[in-house]
């Protein structure tokens, strides 16, 4: 089979398919669709504008390391950042003591 000979079939398949699609079953379809959003819609929360909330969802964008322009975007709840401020902090902190016991760079 050539190569237009197989397109030719293709095509030929693709119309007798559309064409046993009804109407109806199309815009039946598209209300089924646009019922799904709409119940979507109104199971989700009401949108939290306290900026103080422990829910309220902030974003920031940071450096990528290693480069000079691009940037990620980093979105959590007040209370999700709360802790990665914490478990930043201890890090850090474990990090000083370590150093100031001479367990970084232990001598010889």
């Amino acid at each position: 089979m050539s190569y237009k000979s197989g397109m030719a079939a293709l095509a030929a398949a693709l119309v007798c398919t559309l064409a046993t699609i009804s109407p109806a079953a199309i815009a039946q379809t598209k209300n089924g669709e646009a019922a799904s959003e709409q119940s979507k819609k109104d199971k989700q929360a009401p949108k939290i504008t306290d900026r103080s909330h422990p829910d309220y969802v902030r974003c920031r964008s940071e450096p990528v390391i290693g480069s000079l322009v691009r940037k990620r975007k980093i979105c959590m709840t007040n209370k999700e950042w709360e802790q990665y401020a914490r478990a930043g902090n201890a890090d850090s902190r474990s990090m000083l003591d370590d150093l100031s016991k001479g367990g970084m760079n232990p001598s010889q």
